[in-house]
């Protein structure tokens, strides 16, 4: 069985793994749970006298230290004062310094919002009139590199971890008390644990780098390590490690005094005393998820988190008690076989975990979409009907192994006896037909069969008195252990062939290994999931940002711009004509959009263009600006900051080649 099954299960258990973190490598970075709907002044805005001070109103509260709010001078340099400091609700505030020159001014921000996951961006604003800055504009967050990416591998563990560590012993505890005393099932719950602490302890220490710098060398920073401590996530981890030592206990009793209690009162009591603690345990450790993430900020916090913490642990008897199945089906000895009768208590256990995940899972999704439209319009809502497709799937092939368990409870015991005795028969026959062994190469068993009888040994030392045992010999030593040897093999393709007499556990353990393959990429997509933005939450934000853009100044006419400009590269090909659409063409963000056609109107690429905008008149620019390759011949950028009307000069650069280039301009009334 350890030769042939096992490494077999090994293998396509692997490959899941491989396929999940697959998924979990090929998902974009984490997208902020917390989003800008608000600031003053607004981005792009040109104001007359320097603020006192600069805001961000965000879409939930969000956590700050000193360096979460920072504004720049055009050159670069730091010109807030203090702290940040909550406003009021969700708007946060930070001083500047007085008499401020005039300018273009970088406001950087990097928040962690309610729900534990990083927030990061920067805008721009002017004071008198806009001008050139050394600053360079990024929204690129913190846990966009390996520190992100590790951080959520660690989280995908820690799920695994709990999973595994609790519902193998609910498996243990409330379908199979004899699975207590088999060694596979004690390694896989023990496993479990052992996992979930190891991922507990590296996530304390990403956490402060995940959050800040997201630079690997400060993953060992004592000094951020206790910052960390002080959040919110970082007491739920260290409320996780406490709780940890209370499952140590409880997984110690239960692979211990609990098997070797015999007297059946006796070990009622103690079950019922370990599934109290169990329960507690379990649902503090999940809590402890509940507590930092999602379900702890937004909408119905006080229920959301109670009803987070039932679906976590009915994922945990689910799919953990399914690995636990999955292991005792194929690693359980022989003679302690996984029966019946726990794989139905089994499947009634895990029906009820999918009628809990029914009902937690259609409240949490109304909780985090909002909307129909959510489903298909956000990333959240796509993730989450790729996570519904998987527990679909998972139920279907758990209706099988329903199946199999029905015909499985029938068949079970006469075939086992049948296959028993035909294995017994078989067994007695190939002993008969060893081939004897004479001379120097008896064996102890030939040397003790003959004792018995009455009869000197014939492998017996010349001159030994009769009645003496002779001494063992290294060829009797090496030939007994040869025979030991072939025996355990015996005995091992025996517990095979038991094992495997029954078509209907065979079927049985297929679909489960089917089960437990699902059940490894849904976990994965979950926890791609719990780092990704809320539906609902997105949506308001789109939302916020579009009225902020609906209200923002226009002083002037609006609409969109279409200029049209032949160039000449002078080299090969260097000939076209480039259009460039501006759209709504007014003060603040506009969409900007460029085409290159040959003279013949067929659209080709060139390897670089880039537009520059400038305002004469108030001697403001060049405003540079290079947008994105979208199709053969198309650029786009999006979010091209007019910062007031004018008559404005727009400079294309068009280079062909690597020594061909030549900049066009014309000029247009913009705002």
């Amino acid at each position: 069985m350890t030769q042939t099954i096992a490494p077999r299960v090994r293998t396509v258990v692997l490959l899941l793994l491989a396929a999940a973190c697959a998924l979990l490598a090929g998902a974009a970075p984490a997208s902020a749970h917390a989003a800008v709907t608000g600031s003053d002044p607004a981005q792009g805005a040109v104001v007359d006298k320097a603020p006192a001070r600069i805001s961000l109103t965000f879409s939930e509260q969000v956590a700050v230290s000193g360096d979460s709010l920072r504004v720049l001078d055009p050159e670069g340099k730091r010109v807030d004062a203090g702290e940040p400091s909550s406003v009021s609700g969700t708007t946060y505030a930070v001083r500047l310094h007085s008499g401020l020159p005039d300018g273009t001014y970088t406001v950087a921000y990097q928040v962690v919002s309610a729900d534990s996951h990083p927030v990061a961006g920067a805008y721009t604003f002017s004071i008198g009139a806009p001008s050139k800055t050394s600053v360079t504009v990024s929204d690129q967050a913190t846990d966009d590199g390996v520190v992100g990416w590790l951080y959520g591998f660690g989280r995908y563990v820690s799920y695994a971890g709990f999973i595994v560590m609790a519902g193998g012993a609910a498996f243990v505890l409330a379908c199979w008390p004899r699975g207590s005393g088999v060694r596979p099932v004690q390694r896989f719950v023990v496993s479990g644990w052992l996992t979930l602490t190891a991922a507990t302890l590296a996530l304390l220490l990403l956490r402060g780098s995940f959050t800040g710098s997201g630079k690997v060398a400060d993953i060992f920073d004592l000094s951020l390590l206790g910052q960390v401590l002080q959040t919110k996530t970082g007491a739920a981890l260290v409320s996780r490690l406490l709780l940890l030592a209370a499952a140590a206990l409880f997984i110690a009793v239960l692979f211990g005094a609990y098997d070797k209690r015999e007297d059946p009162q006796e070990k009622r009591d103690l079950t019922f005393g370990l599934a109290i603690g169990g329960v507690v345990v379990a649902a503090g450790l999940a809590a402890s998820w509940a507590m930092s993430e999602h379900a702890s900020v937004g909408l119905q916090a006080g229920i959301a988190m109670p009803v987070d913490v039932v679906h976590l642990l009915a994922v945990a008897a689910w799919l953990g008690g399914l690995g636990a199945l999955l292991v005792a089906l194929y690693r359980a000895p022989a003679d302690a076989p996984v029966d019946a009768s726990a794989v139905r208590r089994f499947s009634r256990l895990a029906f009820g975990s999918v009628l809990a995940l029914i009902a937690t899972g259609t409240y949490q999704s109304w909780r985090q979409l909002g909307s129909w439209s959510a489903f298909t319009d956000t990333r959240y809502g796509q993730l989450l009907l790729a996570k519904i497709a998987l527990v679909a799937v998972l139920v279907g092939v758990a209706w099988i192994s329903r199946r199999w368990t029905g015909r499985l409870a029938e068949t079970v015991p006469a075939s086992a006896e049948r296959e028993k005795a035909r294995v017994g028969a078989g067994a007695e026959a190939s002993a008969d037909a060893e081939p004897e062994v004479t001379g120097d190469d008896r064996t102890d068993t030939d040397a003790e069969a003959d004792t018995d009888a009455g009869e000197q040994p014939a492998s017996g030392p010349v001159g030994t008195d009769a009645g003496e045992q002779p001494d063992s010999g290294p060829a009797d030593t090496e030939r007994a252990a040869q025979l030991a040897r072939q025996r355990a093999a015996r005995d091992a393709a025996l517990q095979k062939r038991l094992r495997d007499a029954d078509p209907n556990r065979f079927g049985l353990r297929r679909s489960v290994l089917a089960e437990a393959g699902v059940a490894v990429v849904l976990l994965a997509v979950t926890t791609v999931l719990t780092q990704t933005e809320p539906g609902r939450t997105e949506q308001d934000a789109r939302a916020a940002t579009s009225s902020s853009a609906s209200t923002s100044p226009d002083t002037g006419a609006s609409g969109a711009l279409t200029l049209n400009m032949p160039f000449d590269t002078g080299g090969e090909n260097g000939k076209g004509i480039v259009t460039v659409d501006l759209d709504p063409a007014r003060v603040g963000g506009n969409e900007m959009h460029v085409y290159v056609e040959r003279p013949d109107g067929q659209a080709f690429d060139i390897p670089e263009i880039k537009v520059d905008f400038t305002l004469k008149a108030k001697d403001i620019g060049p405003l540079p600006v290079v947008p994105d390759h979208i199709a053969t011949g198309h650029w786009s950028a999006n979010g091209v900051q007019i910062p007031m009307a004018g008559d404005w000069k727009v400079d294309v650069t068009v280079r062909t080649s690597d020594i061909d280039e030549v900049t066009v301009s014309k000029n247009a009334q913009i705002g």
